[in-house]
């Protein structure tokens, strides 16, 4: 990391809108983080039944695509240790930062209460001249920013999940990655092949072939300004001050 050692949580929680999301971009960290002991809690708000061009297939095709992407993501979270994942069924291409979506992330966090979430930076429009951010990445990354802070452990803010009994809770770290303004690097060298690994179970989306020279070149790329052979970057907010 930045300034201090690296930061162990002992729950954490990954909310991305698409299944791949976080194997391309923070699955090293996670792995990390579970080979260490800590429960990690992914959380997927659309199951990506968008997620093809083929033309042989139509409309009718999204509820079985949606069933294997679901699959795709569980043969991936096991490989990196992940303790549990939940689908939250929204569109895929269609996410809105609706207040529905973020009292769904609050009641998550209050269930499982994570130490740290991990997520995208929802100010993220373009990197590079190249690539357009997905919508939805903006979407899920705003709505889960909100859902940590103040939805999550205000008690009067969704009066109707405290009185389901779902009592707040306050995070102590907000991971934001994707972000241009990095604070906190992480040194995913142990991990970098489980994270190869995991995402090469997401067969439906992409010619795998280039995925080990993408990872560790783009890795080897956020790592060089600390100085580490492969690095996640991330942004830190740190929400509560521990000893």
């Amino acid at each position: 990391m930045s300034n201090e050692k690296e930061y162990l949580p002992k729950i954490a929680m990954s909310i991305q809108a698409h299944p791949d999301d976080q194997d391309f971009t923070v699955a090293g960290t996670l792995a990390k983080w579970a080979k260490a002991g800590c429960k990690v809690i992914s959380v997927l708000i659309t199951s990506g039944d968008s997620g093809s061009n083929d033309v042989s297939k139509g409309v009718e095709y999204k509820p079985m695509l949606a069933k294997i992407r679901e699959e795709e993501q569980r043969s991936a979270n096991a490989v990196l240790g992940i303790a549990e994942t939940v689908f939250l069924h929204y569109p895929d291409g269609e996410l809105v930062a609706s207040m529905e979506l973020r009292k769904e992330l609050t009641r998550l966090i209050r269930i499982y209460k994570p130490d740290v979430v991990v997520s995208g930076d929802p100010s993220g429009w373009f990197y590079g001249n190249g690539y357009i951010n997905h919508p939805d990445h903006r979407a899920a990354a705003e709505s889960a920013v909100y859902a940590v802070f103040p939805s999550a452990g205000t008690r009067l803010i969704f009066t109707d999940l405290l009185k389901a009994g779902y009592e707040p809770h306050n995070v102590k770290r907000l991971y934001i990655h994707g972000t241009e303004k990095s604070d906190t690097w992480v040194d995913i060298s142990e991990t970098l092949d489980i994270k190869i690994e995991a995402l090469k179970k997401h067969i439906s989306q992409s010619d795998t072939h280039e995925v080990d020279k993408w990872i560790r070149e783009w890795a080897q790329e956020e790592g060089k300004e600390k100085g580490l052979a492969f690095a996640e970057a991330y942004r830190v907010m740190i929400l509560q001050n521990e000893e």
